[in-house]
């Protein structure tokens, strides 16, 4: 202020007196104004790129003219009101601001609203993550996705450009931050309809309601400003894997009340429930015999669920899937989501079950099979799997035999079926006997060659030399196959008169071995026979070399007294035999 009349003042020649008295005249020209505040200023021009306004203070501020959309509606001498910023910039400026002005103007209303509650005015301007921007005449508010409206709202586009009546929830005062709500005026206004429908809920009553929400676990309904839920087991009489398969969002449906709880305001209904049930006059819809069409919905171990029609469900056993087959898993036979024939085998109203067969649908082959395989006819079939009693040979697809152990040979004492044959081999076989009613056929190996032992008593009668071949050691003696590959049994008391401690020691598989029969029982199929018997009245020579080549202590047979098997050794013979 000095400096206006400081310079040169001895040029000028004022006096002290004149100096002091103008500059008060020029300091009361001035206002008082402070740095912070929103003041009046009036304009004195209007420029090409900012606006000119005097606010009383030694110099006039500029603002810029982007700060005037609407310039068109003010000329010089209008007054404004802006917010000083600064009193003075690097350049010596006042530095003021419209825009921030009208903010502050804005934000005092907003604060005003937030402790009013007062409904305030916005229009949305643009869609960002988790909801919409609104300007409230130049303040920019969040509008979260979920205060939108008690509906879901699926497309925020829509509400783009959209003016909407608002109420501020909340304020950040240091980061000037608000967000506001449109659902909690919306929740006002149905308060007395929420009020007059929860008076009026009973058990029974049939609403209509619009789909707000689909969860995996059921359905809410708008029933009008009150929820309820339609649990996805009360959605439909048949299987829902989840409710959109049933209904729709947005969608108009009627449903009927089936309890309510006043104090927690929640409602249970039910859609179901306004459809026939499907069980009704079921017996004259599908009576026993009937063929049906259905879809796989469910595969246990025991069988497969397969729905007729929504509601109605009936079960293929195992046991009716195939005439033939042994299935261990409905899998090998149908699978899910599969549409199948099935056959009506029973109906039970009371307990809702239904009994499916599959295997119905063609005829049963067990029935044509005496025709096919009768007794006695021979046929050619594969192993495919053994057993210890047997082997099951499959005739055809899907029909097998089982030859029992004892049929598998005339001659030989079959310990394990994997002893004669393997699985996968082709086998030739006889029909011994076929049970339709069990599902069995007996089948015989042995019996395609004649019996042997018929021929045996000729070949083996007692006192007849023979030689053989030792094919297994156990504890009571040795098992050898003779000629006519029929096996005989050689008892320990038979093969020398001195003791033997280890018979594995003395003989091996494979020895051969000179005998004489001294036992045959051709009902039995059982052959004793004897060394020492061959080895009495033979030269000492003979005796010697059977000694030395088995390592037994010398013995002279010539006076040695006959000694017969033991009853060990005979009870021995049967089971080797």
């Amino acid at each position: 202020m000095a400096n206006l009349f400081a310079n040169d003042v001895d040029d000028l020649r004022y006096s002290q007196e004149e100096y002091a008295f103008l500059s008060s005249m020029y300091e009361g020209t001035l206002g008082k104004i402070t740095q912070g505040t929103i003041v009046k200023g009036k304009i004195v021009h209007i420029g090409d790129n900012d606006v000119a306004l005097d606010i009383g203070f030694k110099s006039d501020g500029i603002v810029s003219l982007n700060e005037f959309p609407d310039i068109a509606n003010f000329k010089v001498g209008d007054d404004v009101e802006v917010y000083l910023e600064s009193i003075e910039d690097k350049d010596g400026q006042l530095v003021l601001s419209r825009k921030r002005a009208d903010f502050m103007r804005m934000w005092e209303r907003v604060t005003t609203a937030f402790t009013t509650g007062e409904i305030i005015r916005g229009k949305c301007i643009r869609r960002i993550k988790g909801g919409i921007v609104v300007d409230l005449a130049g303040i920019d508010a969040f509008l979260p996705g979920s205060q939108i409206d008690v509906r879901p709202v699926r497309d925020f586009d829509a509400l783009i450009g959209k003016e909407m009546d608002f109420r501020v929830v909340k304020i950040n005062h240091p980061s000037e931050n608000v967000v506001v709500s449109h659902k909690i005026l919306v929740e006002e206004s149905m308060a007395d309809q929420r009020k007059a429908i929860l008076a009026s809920l009973e058990k029974g009553q049939i609403l209509e309601g619009s789909v707000k929400a689909i969860s995996d676990f059921g359905v809410f309904v708008d029933l009008g400003g009150v929820d309820g839920l339609v649990h996805i087991t009360d959605l439909s009489w048949g299987r829902v894997n989840h409710p959109s398969e049933i209904v729709k969002l947005d969608q108009t449906i009627n449903v009927v009340v089936l309890d309510f709880d006043q104090e927690k305001k929640r409602i249970s209904l039910g859609y179901k429930q306004l459809q026939p049930h499907p069980w009704e006059n079921i017996e004259t819809k599908y009576p026993v015999g009937t063929k049906v069409n259905g879809k796989v919905v469910s595969l246990t171990d025991y069988g497969a669920f397969i729905e007729i029609e929504k509601g109605i469900e009936g079960l293929i056993h195992i046991s009716e899937m195939s005439w033939t087959q042994h299935i261990k898993h409905p899998s090998q036979v149908v699978s899910m989501g599969q549409m199948i024939d099935a056959v009506i085998l029973s109906l039970d109203k009371d307990a809702k079950k239904i009994s499916l067969g599959i295997k119905q649908l063609e005829p049963d082959p067990w029935s044509s099979l005496l025709v096919k395989y009768p007794v006695g006819s021979h046929h050619t079939g594969i192993v495919r799997n053994l057993t210890n009693f047997g082997v099951f040979v499959e005739l055809e697809q899907g029909i097998d035999g089982l030859i029992h152990i004892s049929d598998l040979s005339w001659t030989k004492k079959i310990r394990h079926p994997g002893e004669v044959v393997k699985k996968g081999d082709p086998i030739d076989v006889v029909i011994l006997g076929v049970d339709v009613d069990q599902r069995r056929i007996s089948l015989g190996h042995k019996q395609l060659t004649d019996n042997p032992w018929n021929t045996f008593s000729y070949a083996y009668k007692v006192g007849t030399e023979v030689e053989g071949k030792v094919v297994r050691i156990i504890e009571k003696g040795v098992i050898v196959e003779l000629p006519m590959s029929v096996d005989g049994f050689v008892p320990l008391s038979q093969l020398s008169l001195t003791p033997v401690k280890n018979i594995a020691d003395a003989f091996h598989v494979d020895d051969e071995l000179p005998m004489t029969v001294i036992e045959f029982d051709g009902e039995s199929k059982k052959i004793v026979l004897s060394v020492v018997e061959y080895l009495r009245g033979k030269e000492q020579t003979v005796v010697d070399d059977y000694v030395s080549k088995h390592k037994l202590p010398p013995i002279t047979l010539k006076d040695a007294v006959p000694v017969p098997p033991t009853a060990e050794e005979k009870a021995a013979a049967s089971e080797a035999l």
